[in-house]
């Protein structure tokens, strides 16, 4: 009897090892996970060499000749979330000082033109792609900026997760 009962004690004892062990695993994870996102400002000048034209949407697709170099990165973000709008969701992300004054300026002196918006949300390459391409219609001036992305909802959660890891791992560096 005695023996049933250390062997039943040894599995048990097994089976919590395995179950903590499989949950630090995910929650090392996510704490590592990252994301990027990059702005690039419609140019209507199309002058070559600096600009490239994109594909955005994957149901109708939108042509936008964009920058070549982003205005705005995933460095100059401090905070996402997950907005749920009455259609669905948003993305809203929170700049930095600089990022602020970037945005600030950007959407004064660009209203009408499209932000396409470019994003990588694991290693693997099928998960990044332009996944909006919002038009500027007024001047932002606190440092916020929501838009609705060409994803689903588990893509939109990896896209923000991935930014707040992204950007506290960025404050934490330069606590340093």
């Amino acid at each position: 009897m005695n023996f049933y009962a250390v062997r039943f004690n040894l599995y048990l004892l097994l089976a919590v090892v395995a179950l903590t062990g499989c949950q630090t695993h995910k929650h090392e994870k996510k704490d590592k996970h990252v994301s990027m996102m990059r702005f690039h400002l419609e140019n209507r000048a199309q002058v070559a060499e600096t600009g490239k034209t994109v594909s955005v949407l994957r149901s109708n697709p939108v042509m936008v000749t964009v920058d070549s170099e982003p205005c705005l990165t995933e460095l100059n973000i401090v905070k996402a979330q997950l907005l749920e709008t009455p259609g669905g969701f948003a993305i809203e992300v929170k700049f930095d000082e600089r990022g602020t004054w970037g945005l600030e300026q950007l959407t004064s002196a660009n209203s009408g033109r499209h932000f396409a918006i470019f994003s990588q949300w694991s290693d693997k390459a099928k998960d990044s792609r332009w996944i909006a391409a919002p038009i500027i219609s007024h001047r932002i001036s606190n440092g916020v900026f929501s838009f609705t992305a060409d994803t689903s909802r588990e893509e939109a959660e990896a896209i923000v997760l991935g930014l707040n890891n992204m950007a506290e791992k960025l404050a934490k560096e330069e606590m340093k």
